[in-house]
């Protein structure tokens, strides 16, 4: 038998045209809890309709939206109808809702759910400032869950797979129905009270917004926030965020992923230890062998090959050195007596006395030298002082000279 090969997009369409051609797909009523709602501004909604089982991805357009009497939101109940059918670009089958109902209490707990969540934020539980922070190491983890189901079997593989020392403890809580805000809360404060754990994990499996109420509770929302020990919440699945998610120190999301953020993987750590452990000894060798080379280096040098020789040639050194210093200081005394002599060779030329050897004398008059015949008159006494000697005499008269 031979077979044609058809396009993608042919392919889409003929999916499209089978759902089309089935008239029980034309008029589906169907039942569901909405979440990942948008409201697009061009009037269309999109949102996922979900069972605890199964999900289908819905639209409602414009043309419809006007008739409803309430604005969906997640976490609603609700009952559609409409027609199911192929999106051809991405290939997927959604359902297109034509009306839309209400069901049970959701919009109650919804109304409660945000009137609560504003009233905690504006209280400041939910602030980073508060959280403390996980562990690296915890010896023991203490769960509050269910004691049967899978979310506590999840925990304890995960955990026990990536530290098989690691202590887990239960305290077995209900997670769902009455009293169970109440009992979940007491577990917390009991586990503070008593030291039983190094960090606590808070955890149920996926369900509605029913469901999960009781961790939407003030009760336990107030029993995380004044915990001691810190909280991780782990609590339905990645898209459902509970009030005891925005209080805890840390979301996990998935109860697997909580023990995965409370227990370090000890293998890795093993791993990451003997990275660092050859990066040590790898550095260490190199350093090593740096320092030899320089020993080498040392060792070879004249100083240990032949340490006399060295000191010879310091002393050497040293001789060449006062020898240097002699010389230069004989030289600056040298300097020295010559500029001594010229300067008294001068002073000598200049000095008074060596004017009188000459022939000349100084005439002084009460101890002063007289410079000129206008200084005088007669019968002055004067002191005429010669090279050998000074006599003393009277001015008789006068002449000036240039007159």
């Amino acid at each position: 038998m031979t077979y044609n090969p058809i396009s993608v997009s042919q392919l889409n369409k003929y999916i499209k045209d089978k759902f089309e051609e089935d008239e029980y797909f034309a008029n589906v009523l169907v039942e569901g809890e909405i979440s990942n709602f948008k409201n697009h501004y061009t009037g269309h909604m999109y949102f996922t309709l979900k069972d605890d089982k199964s999900l289908i991805k819905a639209i409602m357009f414009k043309t419809y939206t006007g008739h409803l009497d309430f604005v969906p939101q997640d976490g609603m109940k609700v009952m559609i109808l409409g027609s199911v059918s192929v999106f051809e670009r991405d290939g997927t089958y959604q359902l297109y809702a034509k009306a839309m109902k209400q069901l049970g209490k959701m919009g109650d707990l919804r109304a409660a759910y945000e009137e609560l969540k504003e009233k905690l934020e504006k209280e400041g539980l939910f602030d980073q400032s508060h959280k403390k922070p996980i562990p690296m190491m915890p010896k023991t983890i203490g769960v509050l869950t269910s004691n049967t189901g899978a979310v506590i079997r999840d925990i304890i593989n995960v955990s026990t797979r990536r530290n098989p020392n690691v202590h887990i403890i239960l305290f077995p809580v209900p997670v769902q129905g009455e009293g169970a805000g109440k009992k979940i809360a007491e577990g917390i404060e009991f586990m503070n009270k008593n030291k039983l754990a190094d960090v606590l994990i808070v955890a149920r499996g996926g369900g509605s917004l029913e469901d999960l109420w009781p961790f939407n509770e003030e009760v336990v929302a107030r029993a995380i926030y004044n915990s001691e020990l810190p909280v991780i919440s782990a609590v339905g699945h990645e898209t459902d965020f509970t009030i005891a998610d925005f209080v805890a120190d840390l979301r996990a999301p998935t109860p697997s992923a909580a023990a995965e953020l409370a227990v370090p993987d000890i293998a890795e750590i093993k791993r990451k230890l003997e990275t660092y452990n050859q990066r040590y000894k790898t550095s260490l060798k190199k350093k090593i062998e740096f320092m030899k080379l320089r020993y080498q280096k040392c060792m070879s040098s004249k100083v240990f090959t032949d340490p006399i020789a060295k000191i010879k040639e310091q002393y050497i050194n040293l001789d060449i050195t006062i020898k240097s210093l002699e010389n230069l200081i004989k030289n600056k005394v040298k300097d020295s007596k010559t500029k001594s002599i010229e300067l008294i060779s001068k002073l000598d030329t200049l000095s008074p006395l060596k004017t009188l050897t000459r022939g000349y004398s100084i005439a002084q008059k009460d101890g002063k030298t007289i410079k000129s015949v206008k200084e005088l008159k007669t019968n002055d006494t004067l002191g005429i002082r010669f090279t050998d000697g000074e006599i003393k005499t009277k001015v008789l008269w006068g002449e000036i000279y240039g007159w």
